[in-house]
């Protein structure tokens, strides 16, 4: 959820940061105060289009920084997008504005704006008068469905997307049986001759490694066997006979001798090893120029081979196998296309089947779902209202075949049109809230913002509108700018944004209130100018009225869990 928000010389804004909590968190204050500068940033710092005159008056910049606590299901989506939390499960987002141009960062990371809106896509939706682009999208109404379906059809959705890539590579090695007799014939020869050449070779693992040794070796016979030369008649010259005599003859006038003499007598027996070893090793470099040229011919036919066919035995043998694979394709290849493409038929068989279950579910669910959005739209002030959605065919994809959309008549008597046809930004911010009413347990996202959804409403229908706020704020954590005292009432955190003047320029200030301070700004939103004590007495009944009527969904909620 998005934990803070700090925001420095963004336009009324000198410097100001909010902290926000689980639930429903309300801003309210009087008109004029900036209240919806505290969302239009929000949305700058998201990737949104920046005005020329944004920069407070006097900054060389503008910054907005959001902090969102992140949850294991979520630090999972922003992995695939090789985005990481920190070790607190923290993730910072910025944005610096500065004349002509902006740069965003995530965890002090520069990035595109692409990047940005696809990761805060996972983390935050923002609905204003201006900002229902998921309810003007027809291409989104089809997830909305699938969100509120995800029980009853997220297998089937998995089935239909595997059946659909199995379909894709079904197709494209149909496809791919392009040869005409001419080209299979003269593909097979050249999988023969390369087949032939390789097992005539009878490589073995390890066997250049070998020859390459013993050619060095027997390449450099002269030169070892002039150093083996001169090293023999080193040690040779090296008299340990005649030390050993003259000692024995000492050692009979001086018994302290021995040890040396012993010494001596190993050293000689050493000696001896080594000259002998040295006249071996002599011999065995002596250099057949026969076998030179056979090794040398040898080397030069595995390392031709591993220049055509790979980089060491193991390639070249894997290189064979796969030269045999593909002639006995060749050998059988009109009955492996035809086999291939009768694989492709079945499974684009199998893949219509699951889109036809799939497509069945959805309408059906379809008229569940725009049912239930008529009945949250009801307490909204559309009681005259009809919603449905219509489906279309379309080209077969990893969703499936369908195009759904939602097409309404707010009033009666009107023709059922597509839904950014017929709601006003004001309808279309209560038609949003019904369907997040309703997809209330299932929406993935965790941060709601709605800016001044309650423009135009009033009594009943404002009562119904802060309900079903606390009904979202459940299971979201639910950001909302309002001006009226039944929604300020039910906020779970209230904030007064407030209009100072300093230095001769106004400043726009946040504050989180507590319960007197709520119940205060309550009583301005009920009362105007005049604060009486009866108006006060009347704000502090709606804010225990309002936890009354929480604490009751509450208990419901955990009833029906139950």
């Amino acid at each position: 959820m998005l934990l803070e928000l700090n925001v420095k010389d963004i336009a009324l804004i000198r410097k100001a940061s909010v902290s926000f909590d689980k639930g429903l968190n309300v801003m309210t204050g009087e008109t004029g105060t900036g209240k919806s500068v505290i969302i239009d940033s929000a949305l700058l710092a998201l990737g949104g289009k920046i005005r020329g005159d944004l920069i407070r008056r006097g900054a060389e910049y503008g910054y907005i920084e959001l902090i969102f606590g992140i949850d294991p299901e979520k630090a999972a989506l922003l992995k695939e997008l090789d985005i990481y939390p920190d070790e607190e499960g923290m993730l910072v987002i910025s944005r610096k504005i500065m004349p002509g141009r902006s740069v965003s960062r995530i965890n002090d990371e520069a990035v595109t704006l692409a990047k940005l809106r696809e990761v805060t896509s996972l983390l935050i939706d923002i609905y204003g008068q201006n900002e229902f682009h998921t309810l003007m999208d027809r291409r989104a109404h089809l997830q909305i469905l699938d969100d509120f379906m995800a029980g009853e059809t997220g297998e089937l959705k998995a089935a239909v997307k595997s059946a659909y890539h199995a379909y894709k590579d079904a197709l494209a090695k149909a496809a791919g049986f392009t040869l005409d007799e001419k080209q299979r014939l003269r593909e097979m020869d050249m999988a023969g001759y390369e087949i032939r050449e390789i097992d005539e070779a009878k490589l073995r693992e390890g066997e250049e490694e070998e020859l390459a040794a013993r050619f060095r070796k027997l390449n450099h016979a002269m030169s070892i066997a002039e150093d083996i030369s001169e090293a023999y008649n080193a040690l040779s010259q090296c008299d340990t006979g005649r030390a050993v005599s003259v000692i024995s003859h000492a050692l009979r006038y001086d018994e302290d001798l021995q040890q040396i003499h012993d010494e001596i007598l190993d050293l000689q027996s050493v000696m001896d090893v080594l000259l002998k070893d040295l006249s071996d090793y002599a011999r065995s470099v002596e250099v057949d120029e026969g076998s030179l040229r056979e090794m040398e011919q040898r080397l030069d036919q595995i390392r031709g081979l591993e220049a055509k066919y790979g980089q060491s035995t193991a390639d070249i043998m894997h290189y064979r196998d796969e030269a045999e694979k593909r002639l006995r394709e060749l050998e059988a290849y009109e009955e492996n296309r035809l086999r291939a493409e009768k694989e492709a038929k079945e499974a684009e068989t199998r893949l219509l089947k699951l889109c036809e279950d799939l497509s069945l579910k959805r309408r059906e669910g379809a008229a569940r779902l725009t049912a239930a959005i008529r009945n949250e739209l009801e307490d909204l002030g559309f009681e005259k209202a009809s919603l449905s959605m219509d489906f279309v065919k379309k080209a077969v994809s990893e969703d499936g075949y369908d195009d759904a959309g939602f097409i309404a008549s707010m009033n009666p008597g009107e023709a059922m049109k597509n839904l950014s046809e017929v709601a006003s930004g004001g309808e279309l911010s209560r038609v949003m809230l019904a369907v997040k009413t309703v997809l209330a347990e299932t929406d993935r996202i965790p941060t709601l913002i709605f800016d001044e959804i309650d423009t135009g409403i009033s009594g009943r229908t404002a009562q119904k509108v802060a309900e079903k706020m606390d009904v979202i704020g459940m299971n979201h954590q639910v950001i909302c700018v309002s001006h009226l005292p039944q929604i300020a009432a039910m906020a779970d955190s209230h904030y007064c944004i407030r209009k100072t003047e300093n230095d001769g320029r106004n400043i726009t200030e946040i504050e989180k209130l507590d319960r007197e301070g709520s119940e205060n700004e309550l009583a301005r939103l009920l009362g105007g100018a005049s604060i009486t004590r009866a108006v006060l007495e009347n704000a502090s009944e709606m804010k225990e009225l309002a936890r009354k009527g929480k604490d009751e969904r509450r208990s419901a909620r955990t009833a029906n869990v139950l």
